[in-house]
């Protein structure tokens, strides 16, 4: 389900109103821990964390114009989601999250690749979630994305 909302203020404004509280609180955690550098927008219809082209001129891989994505917020049709790019490329960030997730939430880890799904609002890990977000930096997603960018 991807919006056309033009800027994060919309997105939030458009979701029913279960879901409205959830993510923004997402947001604020989200903001209130990303290292400096990262920058927020809409990407692919998302709440997106990107590394900008003023800090990393060649963009996205898949598409140059498109900033490096770095982390996304999405309210889907059965479970709000978040997408962290570091968690699926990096195995000890995913094997701390996933050791650490029992310990903040009562309900199994619904994970794929970059993607972490929460069905039940009133049991997303937002302390956790605020962790997993400040362990990284910027040149530490870049440098990690082009030593991806050179096994492929």
């Amino acid at each position: 389900m991807q919006s056309k909302a033009i800027n994060p203020e919309q997105y939030i404004a458009e979701l029913p109103e279960d879901r409205k509280e959830v993510m923004q609180k997402l947001r604020e955690i989200t903001l209130k821990n990303l290292p400096k550098g990262f920058e927020e927008q809409m990407s692919y219809g998302m709440l997106g964390y990107v590394v900008p082209h003023s800090i990393y001129p060649n963009g996205y891989h898949c598409n140059p114009k498109d900033p490096l994505p770095f982390f996304a917020i999405a309210s889907q049709k059965n479970s709000i989601n978040i997408y962290h790019m570091m968690v699926y490329s990096d195995k000890n960030l995913h094997d701390w999250f996933a050791s650490e997730y029992p310990k903040h939430c009562k309900s199994k880890l619904d994970m794929g690749k970059s993607c972490i799904r929460f069905k039940k609002m009133d049991d997303i890990p937002f302390d956790l979630i605020g962790e997993l977000l400040s362990k990284v930096t910027v040149e530490q997603w870049i440098e990690q994305y082009e030593k991806m960018l050179k096994r492929n």
